[in-house]
């Protein structure tokens, strides 16, 4: 009973003291996320751009510069990032788009967008309103409406 109770201590404790590490490494994540938000804004520049295709891609398959795959982390480099590509003025080049945004962002159409260095934070019409991205239904729910579809067609008939 003794030994019982000493081991759940000792594991208490050591719960305890991951949960501080990992707040503390939280706010410093933070920290530094509202660091570099802040560099990005003061780089930011409005800019005109026909919007050619959107993907997503491996870093390397992107098409961008090599000082920028260099430049990133190893563990990046395989993971899939959102890439546009666009035409800026008679320049065809690959950005990397804001994964907030990326659904939102329209192809084979002219927008407005914030660009800092290659990457795109903001995007807004030039001629109307950026229609809003279709929700995706989930795997159930398409069941549900396609045996509603089929209970509705069998009370018609």
């Amino acid at each position: 009973m003794n030994a019982g109770l000493i081991v759940l201590i000792v594991i208490a404790l050591i719960l305890i003291a991951a949960i501080v590490a990992l707040i503390i490494l939280g706010k410093r994540a933070q920290k530094k996320q509202a660091e570099q938000q802040a560099q990005l804004d003061a780089m930011k520049q409005t800019v005109t751009m026909l919007i050619i295709d959107k993907k997503r891609m491996k870093l390397k398959d992107a098409g961008l510069p090599q000082s920028v795959i260099d430049q990133t982390p190893r563990l990046l480099r395989g993971s899939k990032l959102p890439i546009l590509k666009v035409r800026i003025g008679n320049r065809v080049m690959s950005l990397i788009c804001d994964e907030k945004i990326f659904d939102s962002v329209p192809t084979k159409k002219e927008v407005k967008a914030s660009v800092s260095g290659i990457y795109v934070t903001e995007v807004r019409g030039i001629r109307g309103r950026i229609a809003p991205p279709e929700e995706k239904k989930g795997f159930f729910k398409n069941l549900v409406a396609k045996a509603q579809e089929k209970a509705g067609a069998k009370m018609v008939k």
